[in-house]
């Protein structure tokens, strides 16, 4: 077949996911299979193959990283009942003061929550930070909205263990420690960048409360204790059998805030550790044990559901493992799918063909992979998709003209987020969670997060060449 109709058969793969997902609302899961199956039989790679690269792709990717993220969100499921997140806020708040709190904010959620399922961890802290915004000042619903935001999307594509992180390292073979190290080293200046911009905006007459803002009355939320104050919380007063009244407490021990958080902060730790060994060319084979991702998110989760039966008892686990599995049952099937259409494209040879045209610079297949997850993302809506299979269609090209695959990987991810839109669960989350009106979430969450894009490959091209 020629190389023409490769392309325009995998361009029409593409378009009919997108087509299948938008217009007739298939489920993505089944679109990306059809999709993957047209491009297989169309470019003649015959029946059996075809379905040996569809599921030899979903199986692939699910080796690599399966078991991670079953384990971070199980770990950030069991955090989330520790009321961990509600107390880091608190303790953030007083540390840093009202007026940094939407930096402080959204670093912390970028870089160390993304173990929490973004939905789950959007639910926990929106409350929180609409309860803050009247503290920080004019424009404070404005500005927390758009670095909660900010953080949500950026940390889910550039920081590991974010589900969309892991899966663009299991899709093009990036190590988890160094697409930990270099995610972070491009989301602290991505997310201090965004959020400072859109404050800018914002004080210089970019936001109409009147219009922009539900006038409703904001409910009182306690923030959660900070670090030091009793955790321990209540269920609704009941009436006891003899007429009396009894409190049905929920109890809770007393455990400070950075034991609740150190099995995380002890993965992060190893799987860096790791990273940092790899590059120095040193080996320490129990280190490098405990150091692989793997084993270090296990780490992780079982220090976690032990320090958890101390703090909330078993039972509580026991719902928060429960609540884990089924969170992460839909990640991991719509991650291996991705990772099916992926191999496809693959071994239908785009790669090859594309190779041919990006030889002489790294930077233009990288504003590439932007430019395809960014189109991908405004049709589909979700981050997720058009990360994995924007990294996929170009990821062979990166042997070809010696470009490290983590900068497909960021660049992926930093496509994805552009235009978050009205598709996109988290837009409308945000907005009845932060009380916008659709006006003023375009502007936080759609707008706010398409700076993030735009800076992230800014970013990510002079990266190409230094590092």
């Amino acid at each position: 077949m020629s190389d023409m109709w490769i392309v325009i058969n995998t361009a029409v793969a593409v378009l009919a996911v997108v087509v299948f997902i938008v217009r007739f609302r298939f489920n993505p899961v089944v679109s990306l299979v059809l999709g993957a199956a047209y491009l297989g039989l169309a470019t003649k790679l015959g029946v059996e193959k075809t379905v040996d690269t569809i599921t030899g792709g979903f199986g692939e990717i699910m080796a690599e990283v399966g078991l991670l993220i079953a384990f971070g969100v199980l770990m950030g499921s069991v955090l989330q009942e520790m009321n961990a997140i509600q107390r880091l806020v608190g303790t953030l708040l007083k540390t840093f003061g009202p007026k940094r709190m939407p930096y402080a904010l959204s670093l912390t959620i970028a870089t160390v929550l993304q173990s929490i399922f973004l939905d789950v961890l959007l639910v926990i802290s929106a409350p929180l930070a609409r309860n803050l915004a009247p503290k920080i000042g004019k424009y404070g619903t404005a500005r927390m909205a758009t670095a909660l935001a900010i953080a949500l999307e950026c940390g889910i594509v550039f920081m590991v263990p974010g589900v969309a992180a892991l899966a663009l390292a299991g899709l093009l073979g990036v190590p988890l420690g160094k697409m930990m190290i270099y995610g972070l080293v491009l989301i602290v200046p991505v997310v201090v960048l965004s959020v400072a911009i859109m404050s800018f905006v914002f004080r210089h007459g970019w936001w109409n409360e009147a219009k922009d803002e539900e006038q409703v009355a904001v409910i009182d939320e306690t923030v959660g204790p900070v670090d030091g104050d009793d955790p321990s919380d209540s269920e609704p007063i009941e009436a006891s059998a003899g007429g009396g009244v009894a409190q049905k407490v929920r109890v809770e021990k007393q455990t400070r805030l950075v034991v609740l958080l150190s099995p995380l902060l002890l993965s992060l730790g190893l799987i860096a550790l790791g990273a940092v060994l790899e590059v120095a060319e040193l080996s320490q084979p129990v280190v490098e044990f405990i150091a692989s991702p793997v084993i270090a998110l296990l780490i992780g989760l079982v220090g976690t559901c032990l320090i958890g039966r101390y703090h909330v008892g078993q039972k509580r686990v026991e719902k928060a493992i429960a609540r884990g599995f089924a969170e992460s049952g839909q990640i991991l099937i719509l991650t291996g799918v991705g990772g099916s259409l992926a191999a496809v494209i693959n071994e239908a040879g785009l790669g090859e063909i594309l190779g041919q045209y990006f030889t002489a610079s790294t930077a233009a297949p990288l504003l590439m992979v932007w430019v395809i997850a960014a189109a991908l993302h405004i049709a589909v809506g979700s981050v997720t998709i058009s990360a994995i299979t924007s990294a996929g269609i170009l990821a062979p090209v990166a042997p070809l003209i010696g470009l490290d695959p983590v900068f497909i990987a960021l660049a992926a991810g930093a496509g994805s987020l552009f235009a978050v839109h009205v598709t996109s669960n988290t837009f409308w989350l945000l907005q009845s969670l932060m009380g916008q009106t659709t006006r003023g979430t375009l502007k936080t969450c759609s707008v706010g997060v398409s700076v993030a894009s735009v800076i992230a490959i800014l970013i990510i091209m002079p990266m190409s060449y230094i590092l």
